[in-house]
C-alpha cells in the first residue's frame, strides 16, 4: 500500500494493484470565496496542487466521502473522465450522475472493487444543529488479502461512530481529517487536537495519517499546532503529518 496526500483531503491510493482517487478537489488557488460564516476573509484553496492535474486523473476509481465543495468540486468534475468509476455514499449518486457520471456505485454497506473490499462506515459532522445541517457524510474501509487494512474516516469528529469502525475493523492506519474545521460560532466540524490525541490514545494499534489541514480558510488547527501537540503529548510516532504531495 501507498498513499500520497494530494491536498487537504484528496488522496492518491495505491492498494492491492489498484489505484483509488479519493475526494478530489482540483480548484486552483483562490478561486472560490471563503467558507460562509467562517472565522477569516481568506479565499479558497489557500494553497496550489503541489503537481499538474494531470498526475491524478487516470485513476482506476475515484471514491467520494461527501459532496461538500471541499471533497468533489468543479474542477475536479471537469477533469475526470466521465467513464471512471465512482464509489460514494447512498444520496449522492443521482447528484454525481446529473454531472455526466455514468458508472456511479453507492455502497449501502459494502462492495467490492477488483479485489478490494470497501466497507462504509458513518461519522458526526458537528455537533448539534451544526452537525444535522452538514449533512450524512461517510469513511471508508478497505481490505484485501495481503494488504494491511485502512480506514478513511472522512470529515467527522472523535465520537461513538469512529470508535465503534476502530473496534470493528482494527485498521492498520487511519487517515484522519485533522484541520479542525469550524465556523464562528459552534464546535469543530472535523477532528481538532484534541481529537487526535483521543484517537491515538484509544486505539495505539493503528498508525494515524492527518490530512485536511493548511488548504481552507475554516480550518483553523495546523500541521505547526497539530506537530507540537503531538510531541507534547508524547504520540509523535503514531501520527504522520505528510506535507502536500507526500507518500506514505
Amino acid at each position: 500500500m501507498k498513499l500520497q496526500l494530494i491536498r487537504h483531503a484528496t488522496l492518491w491510493l495505491q492498494y492491492a494493484g489498484v489505484n483509488f482517487l479519493i475526494d478530489p478537489m482540483f480548484s486552483d488557488t483562490g478561486v472560490n470565496p471563503p467558507i460562509v460564516n467562517s472565522p477569516n476573509g481568506r479565499r479558497n484553496p489557500l494553497v496550489p496542487l503541489p503537481f499538474a492535474v494531470d498526475s491524478w486523473v487516470s485513476p482506476n476509481a475515484v471514491i467520494v466521502t461527501h459532496l461538500h465543495r471541499d471533497h468533489w468540486d468543479d474542477a475536479a468534475i471537469s477533469a475526470l473522465s466521465k467513464s471512471i468509476p465512482i464509489i460514494c455514499q447512498p444520496g449522492d449518486n443521482g447528484t454525481i450522475s446529473s454531472s455526466g457520471f455514468t458508472a456511479v456505485t453507492p455502497v449501502n454497506w459494502k462492495l467490492t472493487f477488483r479485489s478490494v473490499t470497501i466497507t462504509r462506515t458513518v461519522g458526526q459532522h458537528g455537533t448539534g444543529d451544526i452537525g444535522k445541517k452538514m449533512g450524512r457524510v461517510s469513511g471508508f474501509v478497505l481490505k484485501a488479502d495481503g494488504q494491511p487494512t485502512l480506514y478513511i474516516a472522512g470529515d467527522t469528529i472523535w465520537c461513538h461512530e469512529v470508535m465503534q469502525a476502530l473496534d470493528e475493523y482494527r485498521p492498520d492506519m487511519t487517515v484522519v481529517n485533522a484541520g479542525g474545521a469550524r465556523f464562528t460560532l459552534g464546535n469543530p466540524i472535523t477532528m481538532d487536537a484534541d481529537d487526535v490525541v483521543n484517537l491515538c490514545r484509544y486505539a495505539p494499534y493503528t498508525k494515524i495519517v492527518a490530512v485536511h489541514m493548511d488548504t481552507m480558510n475554516h480550518c483553523l488547527v495546523t500541521r505547526a499546532d497539530l506537530h507540537s501537540r503531538l510531541e507534547a503529548d508524547g504520540l509523535l510516532n503514531q501520527v504522520i503529518i505528510p506535507w502536500d504531495g507526500e507518500w506514505v
